[in-house]
Parts: C-alpha cells; structure tokens; sequence
C-alpha cells in the first residue's frame, strides 16, 4: 500500500483530506456533516497535535451550532420539516441528527423512520435501510406508496428485500359458513345462552 506523500503544512495527506472535508461542510453550513469529519479526524489521526487543537475548536462550533438549531426546532413536527429540508438539499447528516432527535421524543413517528431509511439508503447502509423502511410501514402501511416512487431507494430496486417490503400484506382470509356468518362467532339464537 502507497504512503500518501505529507501536505504542504507538514500534515499527513490522509488527515489534511478529512480535515478539508470537515472545513468545506463546515462552510457550506452542513454542521452535522462537519462534525462526523472533526470527529474522525480526532479518533483516527491521534499524532496530528497542532491539526487537532484546531480541529477541537472547529467541532465546538459544529456541536454549538447544532445545538442552537435544535433548540428552535421544538417540536417534533418542526424537526421532521427541517428534516426533510435538510434531506431535500442533500445534507444527510442534518437530516439524520433531526429524524433521530424526533424519534427520541416520538419512537412511533413514521416520517423520523422513513428519513432515516432514507439517509441509510444513500449511504449505502442497506440493511439499516431497509430495517427502518420496515418500521415506518409498520407504522403506515401507506408509505409504501411512496417509497416505490422515492428515488433515494434507487441501489435498493432490485433488492429481493425491498420488494418484498413494499408488498401489501393482504389480510387474512375471513372464514365463512354457509349462511355468509363467519365461521368463528356464535349466533343469538343457536346454542344455549348463559
């Protein structure tokens, strides 16, 4: 395996790669995103000191920052729209970081579930994908409707898994006697009544 040659500033190539990663995230206001890069940059590149006291300082701004965002984000209904803003201009990690917080609140909200199959997808995370995908239909039988059509399960189509989720459980067969009544229910007049 090749070495990756330093940076200019005497920092291995490899960790100046994330760190720029983290600072273009950073810039473009996509705080979660940011900080899953600093965070990375921290736990997989220990000897980087003087890249590291600047990386701390940049994940404080990110934690600050996206706290002060879920603080206006109240209620769960403001963070599942915020959501799926975020998801619709392509940041993930803001998207991700809201659905969780409404799930928190809320473990039964489909829209946190389908986001989160959503995010999952994209990322490549499948099985995570389809797990919440399962739950969200679970929830609302009716996302399925949507999810055919939603382009962000696109890698998931020919999936025997996704199909299969996206089928319409059909309820169970009702059992019928003779006479249309069905089969399990007693009627007033037969038998002996207590």
């Amino acid at each position: 395996m090749a070495q990756m040659s330093p940076s200019p500033l005497g920092i291995g190539a490899e960790a100046f790669a994330v760190f720029q990663a983290g600072m273009e995230a950073l810039q473009a206001h996509r705080y979660a995103d940011a900080a899953r890069q600093f965070e990375a940059l921290l736990q997989g590149f220990p000897a980087e000191g003087p890249l590291l006291d600047r990386t701390r300082v940049y994940l404080d701004l990110c934690r600050r920052e996206l706290g002060r965002r879920s603080a206006n984000l109240r209620t769960v209904e403001d963070r599942l729209t915020a959501a799926t803003m975020a998801l619709n201009q392509d940041d993930d990690g803001q998207a991700e970081a809201l659905a969780r917080s409404a799930l928190e609140e809320s473990p039964e909200q489909d829209l946190a579930l389908y986001l989160l199959a959503a995010v999952n997808a994209r990322r490549g995370h499948h099985e995570e994908a389809l797990t919440y995908l399962s739950r969200a239909f679970a929830v609302r039988p009716d996302a399925r409707a949507q999810a055919r059509h939603d382009s962000d399960f696109d890698d998931l189509r020919d999936s025997d898994a996704f199909q299969a989720l996206l089928e319409v459980p059909m309820p169970p067969p009702s059992r019928h006697t003779r006479n249309g009544k069905p089969s399990g229910l007693k009627s007033r007049h037969s038998g002996n009544q207590r």
